[in-house]
C-alpha cells in the first residue's frame, strides 16, 4: 500500500505546518519504540516515499543493530531474509553522516545490489539522526512516488525530521531512565518498609513458637518461596524449628551438620549462599534430600553470632530462580528475625526493646532521609519536565533540550545522594577495610564534600565484634556529619584508641560551636548516645560559642 501523498501539491507552508504538528507529537511521546516507529512513519510521508526506514547504530557505529521499515510486508519480508546491517549506500551514512540523495541508488559505486525478492528502488535520500552531538542512526527513504526524484525541499523537510527525531529519541531516553532511577527508589523504600513491618510483627513477641511461625510466613511470602525453613543451632546441629509452603515428613526431622560447607560459609564465614540449578550440591545434599532446584541460605545473625539460617526452596509455581533482588530482601529480613529470635529465646528483654526502638528510628531517620532528599528531587525533575513539556511556541524545542540537560544534571546529584545514603544504611567499607580503614576512608570522603581539613588518629590493633565496630563508625560518622552540616569548621580531627578493652573516641573541631545546654540533640546523636550506653558505654559532648566542639566517648569492647 502506497502512503499517502500529503507532500504533493503541498506549499512550503503547509509543509512547515506539517512538520510543526509531527515534531510537536513526537516530542509528546515518552515511548522510545513508538517515537522511533513514528519517525519513520512521518519521513515516509513528508517525502511522499513508498519505503522508508531509520537504522539504529551500534556501540560501535559501525553497523546497525536495529533496522524499523515501513513498506514491505511480512511475506515480501520472509522473501528478502535478514535485515540490512548497514553495508553498500547504507554504509555511506554510517562512514559520512551527511544527508545523501540519490536519482538512482542502483548507480551508487558501493551499491551492493538487492537480494532476490526484494522491490526494485531507485530514486534515495537519506538523513542522519543527532542526539546529544553524536550520530544515533539514519533515516532511508526510498522509491518516491510517482517515479520522481527527491527534490531539495525533500530533503530539507527530512533533515528538519531528523532534528526533531534527535530530540524525542534523546527525551524518551532520558524518560525511562528517570522511570529506572524511581522505581530503584521505589523499591528501595519497599526494602525499609519491609524490615519496619517486620520489626514491628515480631518485636514484641517473646513466645518462641508465635515469633518463629511470623518469620516462617512472613520470609516465605518475601521471595514467594516454595518451601521456607528456619535452621537453628543446637550443638554442632541445624535443626528445622519451623517450616511453611510445601514440606513433608522429611523435613520435619531434618537436622544438617553446622560443620557442612553451604552452612558453614553462610553462618561463620556470614556470607549468604545463592544455589542455582546446575550448582554443585552441599555435602548434606539439602537440595536434593527436599526435590529442590534453587535455594537461598541465609544466616540469622545476632550480635555477629550466627543462632541459624534461613532456608529458602524454589520459586513457587515454578516461577523463575532467585535473584540478587529476593537475596537482598532475605538478608534484611534475617538481620531483624535474628533479633527476634534472640529475644524470644531469653536475652534481656528491656535492653533488647531498646534496640528496636534505636532500630525504628533508625529506619525512620533514612526513610525521611529518602523522602526530603531523593523523592523530593526526583519530583522536581518530573515538574520540570512535564513544564517544559506543556508549553507551545516556537521556542518549545529549546526549552525541552533546556529541560533535558537539566534533568541530566540533577539525576547525577540524585545518583550522588542515593550512593551516599546506601552506604550510610549498610557501610560496606568496614567489610572491605575493616574499622581502621573505614575511618580514614570517611575522613577522606568527608574532606572531599565539604573542603574540611580532616585529621585521624587511629590506633586499634585488636579486633573488635561486627556491632562494637558498626557503633564506633557510625559515631564517628555521625559527628563528621554534623561538623559539615553545623560547625562552619576549618579543620576537624578524630582520635580513636584503644585502651584496657575501651575504645575511646574523640571528634573535635574549629567551627562556631554552641551551648550544649540550649541546643537539643540531633537524632543521629541521641541514637548513638543509646547504642552506645546500651552497650555499657557514655558519650559526653563539650562546647561553647565560637569555641569549637569536642564529642567524646568511651565504648567497652570484647577484644580476642
Amino acid at each position: 500500500m502506497n502512503p499517502p501523498d500529503r507532500s504533493q501539491g503541498q506549499s512550503p507552508q503547509e509543509r512547515f505546518r506539517r512538520l510543526i504538528d509531527i515534531g510537536t507529537a513526537l516530542v509528546s511521546e515518552l515511548d522510545l519504540e513508538a517515537v522511533l516507529r513514528s519517525v519513520v512513519e512521518a519521513a515516509r510521508e513528508l517525502t511522499a516515499a513508498e519505503y522508508a526506514a531509520l537504522g539504529v547504530l551500534d556501540r560501535d557505529r559501525t553497523e546497525l543493530e536495529r533496522f524499523i521499515y515501513l513498506g514491505i510486508d511480512d511475506e515480501t519480508k520472509r522473501a528478502i531474509g535478514s535485515l540490512p546491517c548497514g553495508r553498500g549506500v547504507l554504509g555511506e551514512l554510517i562512514r559520512e553522516p551527511v544527508p545523501l540523495r540519490l536519482r538512482d541508488v542502483n548507480e551508487h559505486p558501493h551499491a551492493y545490489g538487492f537480494p532476490p525478492g526484494h522491490p526494485p528502488m531507485r530514486s534515495f535520500l537519506g538523513v542522519p539522526i543527532a542526539v546529544r552531538g553524536e550520530t544515533y542512526g539514519n533515516l532511508y527513504m526510498t522509491e518516491k512516488q510517482d517515479g520522481a526524484e527527491f527534490d531539495d525541499e525533500d530533503e530539507e523537510a527530512a533533515k528538519t525530521l531528523a532534528i526533531w527525531a534527535g530530540v524525542a529519541i534523546d527525551n524518551a531516553r532520558l524518560y525511562t531512565k528517570l522511570s529506572e532511577h524511581e522505581a530503584e527508589v521505589e523499591q528501595a523504600l519497599r526494602r525499609a518498609e519491609t524490615s519496619v513491618d517486620i520489626a514491628r510483627a515480631v518485636g514484641g513477641e517473646t513466645d518462641v513458637a508465635r515469633v518463629l511461625e511470623l518469620i516462617v510466613k512472613r520470609a516465605r511470602a518475601l521471595v514467594e518461596a516454595r518451601t521456607l525453613l528456619v535452621m537453628l543451632r543446637k550443638g554442632d546441629r541445624l535443626v528445622v524449628t519451623a517450616q511453611a509452603g510445601k514440606t513433608g515428613e522429611e523435613v520435619r526431622h531434618l537436622t544438617i551438620p553446622a560443620a557442612d560447607a553451604v552452612f558453614q560459609a553462610a553462618m561463620g564465614e556470614r556470607v549468604a549462599q545463592h544455589l542455582e540449578r546446575g550448582s554443585p550440591p552441599s555435602e548434606a545434599r539439602l537440595r536434593e534430600r527436599l526435590g529442590a532446584e534453587t535455594a537461598l541460605v541465609v544466616p540469622l545473625l545476632f550480635r555477629g553470632y550466627a543462632v541459624g539460617a534461613l532456608v529458602a526452596l524454589d520459586r513457587e509455581a515454578g516461577g523463575t530462580e532467585f535473584d540478587q533482588e529476593d537475596l537482598r530482601l532475605l538478608q534484611a529480613f534475617a538481620s531483624s528475625a535474628a533479633t527476634a529470635v534472640a529475644t524470644a529465646q531469653g536475652v534481656e528483654s528491656e535492653r533488647l526493646q531498646q534496640q528496636v526502638e534505636i532500630g525504628e528510628r533508625e529506619r525512620q531517620h533514612w526513610a525521611q532521609e529518602l523522602h526530603d532528599d531523593a523523592l523530593q528531587g526526583l519530583a522536581a525533575i518530573r515538574i520540570s519536565l512535564a513544564i517544559a513539556l506543556q508549553g507551545e511556541g516556537s521556542g518549545r524545542a529549546e526549552r525541552i533540550e533546556a529541560a533535558a540537560t537539566e534533568t541530566v544534571e540533577r539525576l547525577e546529584g540524585q545518583i550522588n545522594d542515593l550512593s551516599r545514603l546506601i552506604n550510610d544504611l549498610r557501610p560496606a567499607v568496614l567489610e572491605r577495610l575493616g574499622l581502621a580503614g573505614a575511618l580514614e576512608a570517611l575522613a577522606e570522603e568527608c574532606s572531599a564534600r565539604g573542603g574540611l581539613e580532616v585529621d585521624t588518629e587511629i590506633e586499634i590493633g585488636e579486633s573488635l565484634s561486627r556491632e562494637e565496630e558498626r557503633v564506633v563508625y557510625r559515631l564517628v560518622q555521625e559527628a563528621l556529619n554534623n561538623v559539615l552540616k553545623h560547625a562552619s569548621a576549618g579543620s576537624a580531627k578524630v582520635s580513636t584508641r584503644l585502651v584496657d578493652h575501651q575504645v575511646q573516641i574523640a571528634v573535635r573541631d574549629d567551627g562556631c560551636g554552641f551551648d550544649p545546654d540550649s541546643a537539643p540533640e540531633g537524632r543521629g546523636l541521641v541514637g548513638m548516645r543509646e547504642r552506645i550506653e546500651l552497650l555499657g558505654g557514655e558519650i559526653a559532648v563539650r562546647s561553647e560559642p565560637r569555641g569549637g566542639t569536642q564529642i567524646s566517648a568511651r565504648v567497652p569492647v570484647q577484644t580476642s
